[in-house]
């Protein structure tokens, strides 16, 4: 139940930040739930590889190259989905920075887990 509400939230959070960045759109409530659940298979399976290979320039540049990997997976499920669409690095750079802060606001609210120890 935990992981659809956050699922619902996220989309949520896209909406804020298609709504804030005017180079990020979303065209609808169901477009946003499929951007949020395609955000977070690629962040699951395909950013711990990344993080690995780019290691020797995440530690070069004291961990800020998270921020520009964040941006290019943002812009790559941008790039995948046909309502969700995102119009170049640096708008998804920011908008990256932007979802997870509002992502992050919004997960905080929930109640906490209770199998959780």
């Amino acid at each position: 139940m935990r992981l659809l509400l956050i699922w619902l939230l996220n989309a949520c959070a896209l909406l804020a930040v298609a709504y804030l960045m005017p180079s990020i759109e979303v065209a609808s409530f169901a477009s946003a739930l499929l951007a949020a659940l395609v955000l977070g298979l690629v962040n699951t399976v395909l950013r711990p590889l990344l993080i690995l290979l780019t290691l020797p320039a995440t530690l070069l540049t004291l961990g800020l190259f998270l921020f520009v990997l964040n941006g290019l997976m943002f812009w790559l499920a941008g790039s995948m989905l046909e309502g969700f669409v995102v119009g170049g690095f640096w708008p998804a750079f920011f908008g990256a920075i932007l979802y997870s802060i509002f992502s992050s606001i919004l997960s905080s609210f929930l109640p906490a887990d209770k199998g959780a120890k």
